[in-house]
C-alpha cells in the first residue's frame, strides 16, 4: 500500500509539473488561438461534457474500435492457427503480413476510403494495426513451444484438447497477452487518425479535424485531451484484463507441472 501511494503520488507530482510548464508557455504566449491555457481547456471540457452531443461523438467512436479490436483478435488467432497448421496458408499469407507491417497507415486510409463508405474506414484500419500483431505473436508462441512437452503429451497419448490446455496454451497465452496490450494502444490511435482523414459522422475525429478547420483551438486540445484520457483507461482496463489472464495461465502452468 505504501508503495501504491509513493507512485501515485509521483505521478501527480510529474503531471502537475507539466501542467504548469504548459500553463507559463500558455502565459508566455498570451494568445488562445495558438495555445489555449490549461483553465480554458477544463473549463471547456466541462461545458462539452455536459452536452449530449460530446457522449454520442465519444461512445460513437469508442465502440466501434473496442468492437473492431475485439474482432481483429479473433481473425489474427485464427490466421495464426492455420498458418501455423497448414505450410502452403502460411507461404500465401506471410507476404501480406510483410506489406500491411512496412505500409504508412495513411496510404490505407486513403485506399480503404476509396474501397467503402468513410464509416467503416477506422473500423477498417483498427483491424489492419491489430490482426498482424496478434498473427505474428501468437505463431511465434506455437513456434517455441517446448517440444519436450510435445514429446511427453504423445508418450501419454493425449487428446488434441488435452494437448492443447496443457502444452500449447501455457506456451502461446504470454505472447497472446503481448500482442493484445501492444495492439490496443496502436489500434486506438490509428483508429482516430483514420476518423480525421475520412470525417465519419459522430466521431472524435470528425471534431477534431473542424476545431482545427474553424481555428477552434480549445475545442482542438479539449478532443485531443480526451483522446489521450481513452488511450489510458483503454490501456489500463486491458493491463487489468491481461493481469485477469495472467493469472489463470499461472493457474494453468501449476496444474500442468502438478
Amino acid at each position: 500500500m505504501k508503495d501504491f501511494w509513493k507512485k501515485t503520488g509521483k505521478a501527480i507530482c510529474v503531471l502537475l509539473f507539466w501542467i504548469g510548464v504548459w500553463a507559463l508557455i500558455s502565459w508566455r504566449v498570451n494568445r488562445e488561438l495558438l495555445l489555449p491555457s490549461p483553465g480554458a481547456v477544463l473549463v471547456r471540457l466541462f461545458e462539452l461534457a455536459a452536452t449530449r452531443m460530446f457522449w454520442r461523438t465519444l461512445f460513437s467512436s469508442l465502440w466501434k474500435i473496442l468492437l473492431s479490436i475485439s474482432v481483429s483478435v479473433l481473425i489474427g488467432l485464427f490466421l495464426a492457427l492455420v498458418t501455423k497448421r497448414f505450410s502452403l496458408l502460411r507461404a500465401l499469407f506471410s507476404p501480406m503480413l510483410s506489406m500491411i507491417k512496412s505500409t504508412p497507415v495513411a496510404s490505407f486510409i486513403i485506399l480503404a476510403l476509396v474501397w467503402m463508405g468513410r464509416s467503416f474506414v477506422p473500423v477498417f484500419i483498427c483491424a489492419l494495426m491489430v490482426i498482424p500483431i496478434v498473427w505474428e505473436n501468437v505463431s511465434a508462441g506455437i513456434s517455441n513451444t517446448d517440444r519436450l512437452l510435445l514429446e511427453a503429451a504423445k508418450v501419454y497419448r493425449f487428446s488434441r484438447g488435452k494437448t492443447f490446455q496443457k502444452v500449447y496454451f501455457p506456451s502461446v497465452m504470454p505472447y497472446f497477452l503481448s500482442a493484445c496490450r501492444s495492439s490496443m494502444g496502436l489500434a486506438w490511435k490509428a483508429g482516430i487518425a483514420a476518423e480525421v482523414l475520412t470525417v465519419p459522422e459522430h466521431s472524435i475525429g470528425k471534431m477534431i479535424y473542424e476545431s482545427k478547420l474553424y481555428l477552434e483551438t480549445t475545442d482542438l486540445f479539449v478532443w485531443t485531451v480526451t483522446v489521450i484520457l481513452l488511450s489510458f483507461l483503454l490501456e489500463k482496463s486491458a493491463m487489468k484484463l491481461i493481469g485477469i489472464l495472467g493469472r489463470r495461465y499461472n493457474a494453468n502452468e501449476v496444474s500442468i507441472n502438478a
